[in-house]
């Protein structure tokens, strides 16, 4: 059998990412302060884009005129043909003039001065360094030391052994284990212990507490008061009831983390990036879009595709391609813009009676419901959601935080799992904490209430509140 070439045309649809689709997809899952960082990139590499100054933006009055001027028939004139290359006014018209989307100029709002919104703050480190200076000159003893102190997490506890810290710099056992114990009575004292009873046990030293049944209790019973059992240790130390809870309370207030002082949670400020605002009987979302620079095709460098124009072909070339990737990063922010207000509205509808009256009137609700209420694919409302907030009247929640799977209930109706946690919260919330409710009580609770729900499901939404267990949250006294 012979083989033969022959040319067969075939007509096939096909899926293709163009590098205009790709940058599309790129944009939607970020934030607004990234996507106006990416954007302030952008101006600087593209000779073509502009920030439209504020005082020059138009208002939505002036934008209609502008409109209305646009339609006006203007008299042809004979002047020789510019690019032609394709009709990219006809499909980009909006976008050549002044930005993607005429605003509003805004009022300048005064901010206060810099030197209100710098602060310093000394880190447990630092402040143990400082001590250790202060305490003592050998070259040896402060070198071991910071060996220490650098070893310590931000609770304050030495997350290395004693051996490691030695092999650090060859140091003698004993040498380091009396360095270890003059850090530990730095302030914070009970910094650099290796666990919480060690801790403990030096705070209760340095109060004087040495060799008493407080000490015992923390060395010797420091499971059993963790399981609130006070009747054992009562029992092994011979004590009654009355006396072990006085030692109790002495305990209560030791610190059992003794470095969180010194570095504390830094303040995450979120920007929203929808907020949402009701207007007389509806909620309306409004995207934030302050910080976010307004873009333009420069008129100068737009000149040089002009034909008539005494540019080269190579500087044409160069031009025509940076405008191309302008005017798709202006079409595709526009187009982002466009699809998270499509997603926050649709969310808005769907979780109304959450906007009105709380948390607990979170309905169900998954990607799907929202990709088939705007008409798109879940994974792009996925992408939409990724990494945004909503400003809403109940406060501010990651557009994710309204995605959650339901549970039926007796009386036919779908609950959200966050409603359901919520309960569980202000259930455990209101129980005698001498006779704290077991998971299967609160199953008999929420059945009552019509949600029927397993004993492995209440834990498992429980442990995801970080609430103990009812042991550990029985008090005795």
């Amino acid at each position: 059998m012979a083989i033969q070439q022959k040319l067969h045309t075939k007509l096939v649809q096909k899926l293709i990412l163009t590098p205009s689709l790709q940058q599309a997809i790129k944009l939607l899952p970020m934030a607004t302060v990234e996507l106006a960082d990416l954007l302030t990139q952008e101006i600087v590499e593209n000779p073509l884009l502009e920030e439209v100054p504020l005082e020059e933006a138009q208002t939505p009055e002036a934008s209609a005129q502008t409109d209305r001027a646009d339609e006006e028939p203007k008299p042809t004139a004979d002047k020789p043909d510019t690019w032609d290359d394709s009709d990219y006014e006809y499909f980009f018209g909006d976008y050549l003039d002044d930005g993607y989307k005429p605003r509003a100029p805004q009022e300048l709002k005064e901010l206060p001065p810099i030197e209100n919104t710098l602060s310093t703050s000394s880190s447990l480190s630092d402040h143990l360094a400082w001590q250790l200076t202060l305490q003592t000159d050998d070259p040896m003893v402060r070198d071991v030391g910071q060996a220490i102190i650098g070893n310590l997490d931000d609770d304050g506890y030495l997350v290395a052994s004693v051996d490691e810290i030695a092999a650090m710099g060859g140091w003698p056992l004993a040498e380091v284990e009396r360095v270890l114990s003059m850090v530990q009575q730095f302030d914070p004292v009970g910094v650099a212990a290796r666990d919480l009873q060690e801790c403990l046990t030096v705070q209760l030293r340095h109060l004087g507490l040495g060799d008493t049944p407080t000490e015992r209790i923390v060395t010797e019973h420091l499971r059993l008061l963790q399981n609130h059992q006070v009747p054992e240790i009562a029992k092994r130390l011979g004590l009654s009831i009355d006396e072990i809870k006085q030692h109790i309370d002495v305990i209560r207030g030791l610190d059992p983390k003794p470095g969180s002082r010194y570095n504390p949670s830094q303040s995450q400020y979120v920007i929203p990036d929808v907020y949402v605002i009701k207007v007389e009987d509806q909620y309306v979302a409004v995207l934030n879009e302050e910080g976010l620079p307004q873009l333009r095709i420069s008129p100068v460098y737009r000149r040089l595709l002009d034909k008539s124009g005494d540019a080269s072909e190579e500087t044409r070339a160069y031009v025509k391609e940076k405008f191309r990737s302008a005017l798709w990063l202006i079409k595709s922010v526009d187009q982002r813009q466009k699809t998270i207000h499509k997603v926050a509205t649709s969310i808005i509808n769907f979780q109304k009676d959450f906007l009105d009256h709380g948390i607990e009137y979170l309905r169900p609700l998954v990607l799907r419901d929202v990709a088939n209420d705007i008409g798109m694919h879940e994974s792009t409302v996925s992408r939409v959601v990724n990494n945004k907030y909503m400003h809403t009247p109940q406060g501010v929640f990651e557009m994710k935080y309204f995605f959650h799977s339901g549970i039926s209930s007796s009386y036919g109706e779908s609950v959200s799992s966050v409603t359901i946690k919520q309960r569980i919260r202000k259930i455990i919330e209101g129980e005698d904490s001498r006779r704290p409710l077991s998971d299967a009580k609160i199953v008999s609770i929420l059945q009552n209430e019509g949600l029927i729900l397993a004993r492995r499901t209440i834990a498992k939404y429980r442990e995801e509140l970080r609430i103990p267990t009812s042991n550990q949250r029985k008090v005795l006294y």
